[in-house]
């Protein structure tokens, strides 16, 4: 992201593998609204991989992906994208996967994504996020 000169803030934290909720959990450690927390999510679209990038507050909307879309198994994500479950990435895959954001995220000034690891948050701007990941912007999320 330097090399792209993106600017963004590292955020660490010390994660609880009991934790409930990883989003919850990130919010209280990092005194962050939830709402700029996005989780990243491995789904199967008509047998393609692709990312896609929600609120952890909101539910992801698989039918707005498309009508074959579906959560990928676990393995499958973790040989795409070379990150264990619970610390995916929308940023430096193995294998760069197509991006979809849910539209709220461009609500914000900066949003959180997880950084690669459980504990580990990226704060950056949405629409560089976009830019970074040339990812579709839509609505993808069903809310509470």
């Amino acid at each position: 992201m330097k090399q792209a000169g993106v600017g963004f803030t590292l955020h660490e934290y010390a994660h609880d593998p009991n934790a409930a909720s990883y989003g919850d959990e990130a919010a209280e450690k990092l005194d962050v609204e939830v709402a700029r927390l996005f989780k990243t999510l491995v789904v199967s679209i008509d047998g393609t991989l692709a990312v896609a990038c929600v609120p952890v507050m909101a539910q992801l909307d698989l039918k707005r992906l498309g009508k074959r879309a579906r959560l990928a198994d676990k393995g499958q994500a973790q040989a795409a994208t070379g990150y264990v479950s619970g610390g995916t990435s929308p940023l430096g895959q193995r294998r760069r996967l197509a991006t979809h954001v849910d539209a709220s995220a461009l609500d914000h000034t900066t949003i959180l994504v997880n950084g690669g690891r459980r504990g580990l948050q990226v704060e950056l701007d949405p629409h560089e996020l976009v830019r970074l990941t040339d990812a579709r912007v839509h609505e993808i999320a069903s809310r509470p």
